[in-house]
């Protein structure tokens, strides 16, 4: 089923919304964590897994992705780790066919071939070839985790473009959306005087560029 929210951000840039974020003094926007490619966009509800270190005898790195619905944005907590992966090749050929919305890592991927050559959308803290696999273990699924410096719940908003990712807590969904809309629309209108005559300055002024991210309370 169609989620009207997530539509109606789907296109939105990051900037935008995280202007809004920092308009509403609400944190989202998820230090450290990059896009895998230049060129991809994400956008869904999170499915959170949480990963602790390997304990004796070992647990496994996770097997949840049967269970997921398309359009899901799988959020992996490896708590930064860089030593060792959560995500590789099988996960994202089973990812790209069932159309998983993208893989947002509290960590680093690997097998970034097959991401990069079918457009699967990766944000992580980078990339390093070594299994996770007795390394970590998943300790909790759908659980608030972790994600660069905010936190994610189960099911909030994760938006992803060139410029990273972030992510929007449910319960503000409806005012970030409208916040990050006038925001939008007024970086539209400064762009459009400027570039038909307008000095920039001017139009910056008249439109309020410079308090655009500043709270209104």
């Amino acid at each position: 089923m169609s989620d009207p929210i997530v539509e109606r951000f789907r296109g939105m840039s990051t900037a935008n919304i995280s202007d809004a974020l920092d308009r509403l003094r609400i944190p989202g926007s998820a230090y450290g964590i990059s896009p895998l490619q230049n060129g991809q966009r994400m956008i869904g509800r999170a499915f959170t897994v949480q990963y602790v270190p390997a304990g004796s005898p070992p647990g496994t790195v996770g097997d949840y992705i049967d269970d997921l619905e398309p359009g899901t944005v799988i959020v992996l907590d490896n708590d930064g780790r860089k030593y060792c992966t959560v995500w590789g090749d099988i996960l994202t050929a089973v990812a790209h066919a069932k159309g998983i919305g993208g893989t947002v890592i509290n960590g680093v991927c690997r097998d970034v071939s097959r991401a990069l050559d079918v457009h699967y959308p990766i944000y992580s803290c980078g990339r390093f070839m070594r299994t996770g696999k007795d390394r970590v273990e998943v300790s909790a699924m759908n659980v608030p985790v972790t994600l660069g410096d905010v936190h994610v719940k189960p099911g909030d908003l994760l938006i992803g473009d060139d410029d990273g990712v972030l992510v929007v807590a449910r319960e503000h969904e409806e005012r970030v959306l409208e916040a990050a809309l006038e925001i939008a629309d007024l970086e539209d209108r400064i762009v459009e005087e400027a570039l038909t005559g307008t000095p920039l300055r001017e139009a910056r002024v008249k439109h309020g560029y410079h308090q655009l991210q500043r709270s209104t309370s």
